[in-house]
C-alpha cells in the first residue's frame, strides 16, 4: 500500500532527556545535538524519509487523518546517541485506554490504534536511518575502556 499525502513539516525537537521515554535509555554523553538534527530535518532529511516510508507503509487516508488530527507528527524526538553511534528517536503511539479517553471519533478498533503505532514506529527508524546514513558526518566520541576482551 501507498499513503499518498504530502509530507508535513518536520517535528520540532525539544530538549527533554531522552532517558524520560519508556522506549529509550541513553548511556553517557547528554550532547543530543538536537539543533543539528534539526537543521538536517529541515534540509531535507524529513521529506527523503517521509517519502520512503509513505510508499511502504501499511496505513490508509482514515489513519493518517487521525495522525494529523492528533497532531503525532509533532510529538516525534530524534537524539543523537553517542554510546550507541546512532540517531535515538522517540516515536509517539496512542495508549492502550484510547478507548475510554475518547481520543478520536474514527478510532474504531485495536487493528487500526496497533497500524498507527506500528506506522510511527517505522517512520521513526526510517528517519533515523536516513539521518545516520546520510546527513550525519560525525564520529561518536565514546571510547571503550582498554580493559575490555580482545576477541579477535
Amino acid at each position: 500500500m501507498s499513503l499518498d499525502v504530502q509530507p508535513p513539516e518536520p517535528p520540532e525537537l525539544a530538549e527533554i532527556d531522552p532517558n524520560q521515554y519508556d522506549d529509550a535509555e541513553v548511556v553517557g554523553e547528554t550532547d543530543y545535538r538536537r539543533a543539528e538534527l534539526s537543521e538536517f530535518l529541515e534540509a531535507g532529511a524529513w521529506r527523503e524519509a517521509f517519502d520512503e516510508w509513505k510508499v511502504h507503509t501499511d496505513i490508509g487516508d482514515p489513519e493518517w487523518r487521525v495522525i494529523e488530527d492528533l497532531d503525532m507528527i509533532q510529538q516525534f524526538d530524534f537524539f543523537w546517541d553517542d554510546f550507541a553511534d546512532r540517531v535515538g528517536y522517540h516515536a509517539p503511539g496512542l495508549p492502550e485506554d484510547w478507548r475510554e479517553r475518547d481520543l478520536h471519533p474514527n478510532l474504531v478498533s485495536w487493528g487500526m490504534v496497533s497500524g498507527i503505532n506500528a506506522a510511527m514506529t517505522e517512520l521513526g527508524q526510517v528517519v533515523s536511518r536516513v539521518l545516520k546514513e546520510e546527513y550525519i558526518d560525525w564520529e561518536a566520541e565514546y571510547d571503550a575502556p582498554d580493559d575490555l576482551p580482545d576477541f579477535d
